[in-house]
């Protein structure tokens, strides 16, 4: 039982306690004589529930995510294993995401012409659970790569596991709506979109209507309206993105574009990968912004992709307060985390690559 879901108890315990003893003060009140409450004296107002004491909570994020090659391998042996080391820091975090990039299911027919499908049992949402993360995204260029049947696939494994997943549905409310949750007093929203399709799914893929599919980042005005509606009853508003070109070091135009968008409309977070490769973070105004996670849990090529790590963000309510960087390379198909002198290197490395992003290295700052 992760850190979250032992203080979601715990609340929960709490507040059953204070609803039984608020039964007993109404009926002792109810039973007093007439005579103790003069008829010409107005009874006291009953008091307000008090509203739980806000506090910061940490949210980790890792990046893309699948069960592909030696990871199959790896699942199969022992899905609570599955994600290997790095599964300590994430269940060090409040909440933990990731990128879900594959569709869940056994069956079906791979996209037609597409040149990597990936898809996985649904004991890859065992595995998640069990290395401490708390919800995922399926709004990517992999989540419907076994079209409609992986889809209802993988919406039906889903629900059986009781795992929160964002950006995908089974029409376009679902597809886009928000998951919400409360840590630590802090009402959360956490919605899931992706700015990459590949031109000839674009319209099969996007849910549109009651037509099922995945949350699209292209329909911005919708994203943003949902982004808008999360605002008004949230704390800390999060957007996690598929977005930007396949091994490029910065962020393209579309992401620096559609980023401050989303600020505007009130995200307090945007963050998300597709590149392969780590990009840089920092502040947007007041707004923490990261473009690319890079790979996580997934078969590797190179030094390149195989340079990843944790995102660890320290936030109270719209204010970021800290982000905090553990780096890691993929090993076997799995992130090792780093330690000494190579991981000093790398969290150096990681902050160089704000250069090129236009954000700050503190809020409220100008870019570096």
């Amino acid at each position: 039982m992760n850190t979250y879901t032992r203080r979601r108890l715990g609340v929960a315990a709490a507040a059953v306690v204070s609803t039984l003893l608020a039964a007993a003060c109404t009926a002792a009140e109810s039973a007093a004589p007439a005579a103790g409450r003069p008829a010409d004296r107005p009874s006291a107002p009953a008091e307000a529930t008090p509203t739980p004491e806000r506090r910061p909570y940490t949210i980790s994020f890792g990046g893309d995510v699948h069960f592909e090659g030696v990871l199959r391998t790896r699942l199969n042996a022992n899905p609570r294993t599955a994600l290997g080391p790095i599964a300590a820091v994430l269940r060090k975090a409040d909440l933990a995401m990731v990128n879900l990039e594959t569709a869940i299911t056994t069956g079906g027919t791979p996209a037609p012409g597409k040149q990597y499908t990936f898809r996985a049992p649904a004991s890859a949402l065992t595995a998640l659970k069990a290395a401490g993360v708390d919800v995922a995204s399926m709004a990517n260029n992999h989540g419907m790569d076994y079209m409609e049947s992986g889809l209802a696939d993988s919406l039906a494994a889903v629900r059986r596991a009781r795992f929160p997943m964002v950006g995908v549905g089974a029409n376009e409310a679902q597809a886009y709506r928000a998951w919400r949750t409360t840590v630590n007093g802090n009402r959360v929203a956490i919605i899931g979109a992706t700015q990459v399709l590949d031109s000839e799914f674009i319209t099969a893929w996007t849910a549109k209507g009651s037509k099922g599919g995945l949350a699209s980042a292209k329909n911005e005005a919708r994203l943003i309206q949902e982004v808008r509606r999360a605002r008004r009853n949230s704390d800390t508003v999060i957007v996690h993105l598929h977005w930007g070109t396949e091994l490029q070091k910065c962020p393209n135009e579309a992401q620096r574009g559609l980023a401050p968008k989303l600020v505007a409309a009130g995200a307090d977070v945007v963050v998300g990968g597709h590149a392969h490769i780590l990009l840089g973070g920092g502040y947007l105004g007041n707004a923490y912004v990261d473009y690319g996670m890079g790979n996580f849990v997934f078969y590797n090529w190179g030094p390149e992709t195989g340079r990843t790590g944790v995102l660890t963000l320290t936030i109270d309510g719209r204010k970021v307060l800290k982000d905090q960087w553990t780096p890691a390379v993929i090993q076997g198909g799995v992130p090792v985390p780093l330690t000494g002198s190579a991981r000093r290197q790398a969290v150096t490395s990681w902050k160089a690559l704000r250069g090129c992003t236009g954000l700050a290295a503190r809020p409220g700052q100008s870019s570096d």
